[in-house]
């Protein structure tokens, strides 16, 4: 019974993120630290494997793992943006507030129109980990 319960709670994770099947989704910034429950259930809603850093592929939706240290988060969202679709997402995964790499909500908040995005939600994905989803403003879709 654990393994269904654990299904549930994997596509309730896809879910939140607005993961649909065929989607291709890319994974920015994997690290050892990274919650596999959260990738798992993405792959299994997608039905293939996230895509890497490397991939020159159109996306639908970006995993981007974000910890403090990281670097410059604008010009991560930035290179981010570049092989998203018009309707694309990208959701800034970071370490929930007192866990190691912790970054500050009002960092995304101000990095996200610096970059071209709006910001619509946050989610928590996992135990560990917080989402802020990011978007390009309808403005700029309808200027395309």
């Amino acid at each position: 019974m654990v393994a269904a319960e654990d299904a549930g709670r994997q596509s309730d994770i896809a879910g939140k993120l607005g993961v649909e099947p065929s989607m291709v989704v890319q994974e920015i910034g994997w690290d050892e630290d990274v919650d596999e429950t959260v990738r798992d259930a993405v792959e299994e809603r997608v039905g293939d494997d996230l895509l890497d850093e490397d991939a020159d592929d159109v996306v639908d939706l970006v995993l981007m793992w974000w910890r403090e240290g990281d670097g410059d988060l604008v010009d991560a969202l930035v290179d981010a943006i570049g092989p998203l679709a018009d309707n694309g997402v990208i959701w800034v995964l970071t370490p929930k507030t007192g866990r190691p790499g912790h970054v500050e909500p009002s960092e995304i908040a101000e990095a996200a129109p610096t970059a071209g995005l709006s910001q619509t939600s946050n989610v928590t994905v996992s135990d560990g980990w917080a989402g802020s989803r990011l978007v390009a403003p309808k403005a700029a879709k309808s200027k395309r």
